[in-house]
């Protein structure tokens, strides 16, 4: 999962499938992403939570980068990883957007955890 400014498709077959550390400016092998795929120490927990944590890791990006921007889901090949130890993918295929009611639904899962320690991952928090 990526976010990303509509209109992936104008750079997805181009060179344009980089992301940029912004604490050096360097230009990284691919696009900084989450992966969906569940982890085996998740055991039997609900993928609904596991998908809306996801999510949630990433959103306060929209605020801050713009309103084109929006989370995608892509497949693709893993690249390297980044400065966060994300992974960094190159683009195969565009699967889908993200919806507005699905990202309203993963805040009302992850909220509903009422964890005081958890929230998503933004530095200047």
């Amino acid at each position: 999962m990526r976010s990303g400014r509509s209109g992936t498709n104008e750079w997805l077959h181009g060179s344009g499938q980089s992301s940029k550390d912004a604490l050096t400016g360097i230009d990284l092998p691919g696009l900084s992403a989450d992966a969906l795929a569940v982890e085996s120490w998740w055991g039997d927990r609900p993928l609904r939570l596991w998908v809306a944590c996801r999510l949630y890791d990433y959103c306060h990006l929209r605020p801050l980068r713009g309103p084109g921007v929006r989370p995608w889901v892509l497949a693709g090949e893993q690249r390297g990883r980044g400065p966060d130890n994300e992974p960094l993918v190159r683009c195969r295929r565009p699967v889908a957007w993200v919806s507005e009611r699905a990202l309203r639904e993963a805040d009302r899962v992850v909220e509903a955890q009422a964890s005081t320690e958890w929230g998503p991952l933004h530095r200047a928090d």
